[in-house]
Formats: C-alpha cells, structure tokens, sequence
C-alpha cells in the first residue's frame, strides 16, 4: 500500500495537535503519560513534534483521555475554532 503525501493542511493540523498535547501534558513526563495511554513513548514524541501529523483515532483517543482532553476540544482545535481555544485557556 502506497501512502500519498500528507497536504499542507494535513501537516498544520498535526502540529497543532502536537502543540494542544504538549501543552495539556504540562509537568506530566513524556514517558508516564504515554504509559497511562498505552502506546509508546516514541509515539507519543512523534505526535507532539508533529512528526506523526495523522495518528489513528484510538491512539488519540487514549491520550486525550490521561490528559482529560474532550475528543470535541481536540477536534475543534486542530481544525481551530475560537470556542476550542477559550476553553483550553480557562
């Protein structure tokens, strides 16, 4: 199976996912979070770093869970709404 390119759309929402997870993480370590989540610690990185701008649902699913992350928020984030970004701040 050929993967097509990721667009230049694909590639901004990744790194506005990874910027959303690194910072609801916080003080959190990057090793215990991604435990509490079950997948790795090189995972969750490449997510962060927006290296990985296309992570499976599940995967997102679980981390937003350990970090108490509504899937809506991180919906509307990624795809940057104003609602998304007042609630995160509050």
């Amino acid at each position: 199976m050929v993967r097509l390119p990721l667009t230049p759309a694909e590639v901004e929402r990744g790194q506005r996912l990874g910027a959303l997870l690194r910072h609801a993480r916080g003080d959190r370590s990057m090793l215990q979070t991604a435990l509490d989540a079950g997948v790795s610690p090189e995972t969750l990185r490449k997510i962060e770093s927006g290296r990985v701008a296309t992570p499976a649902f599940p995967t997102i699913a679980a981390i937003a869970d350990v970090l108490n992350l509504s899937l809506d928020l991180v919906w509307a984030e990624i795809n940057q709404t104003a609602p998304a970004r007042e609630q995160l701040a509050s």
